[in-house]
């Protein structure tokens, strides 16, 4: 595949990462998806081929927990993401994790969602 644009080459990063990066049932996949004007997170089982949790900047819930001007196109609305993503996690009894950026770099808000999660108690 040649690589002809910007999103041509990040299809082949995240191609080159999901290589190495597979969740299981002990150790689901965090993968994060961003767009300009929100964030999502999955946390991924890939031998079974299903959501464990999730949690996304759109959803009414996490939007009760804004607060200070986060939304979900910047850091402060991706912090409440990745925190609110890995309190389910941890309701369903698991607290390790493989983190998939999926092909962006790790900073901004992909860091941010990553960071939160630490600190809700997620390893990884």
């Amino acid at each position: 595949m040649k690589v002809k644009t910007k999103k041509d080459r990040r299809y082949r990063i995240k191609l080159r990462l999901r290589k190495r990066v597979k969740g299981t049932a002990e150790r689901p996949r965090l993968a994060v998806s961003r767009s300009l004007l929100n964030i999502s997170v999955q946390l991924i089982d890939d031998q079974a081929g299903r959501t464990v949790a999730s949690a996304s900047s759109q959803e009414e819930k996490v939007r009760q927990c804004f607060e200070d001007g986060a939304r979900g196109g910047n850091i402060a609305g991706a912090k409440v993401v990745g925190k609110m993503a890995a309190e389910r996690l941890i309701d369903q009894g698991l607290r390790r994790i493989v983190f998939d950026r999926g092909g962006r770099l790790y900073h901004g808000r992909v860091r941010s969602v990553a960071e939160a999660a630490r600190e809700a108690g997620l390893e990884f």
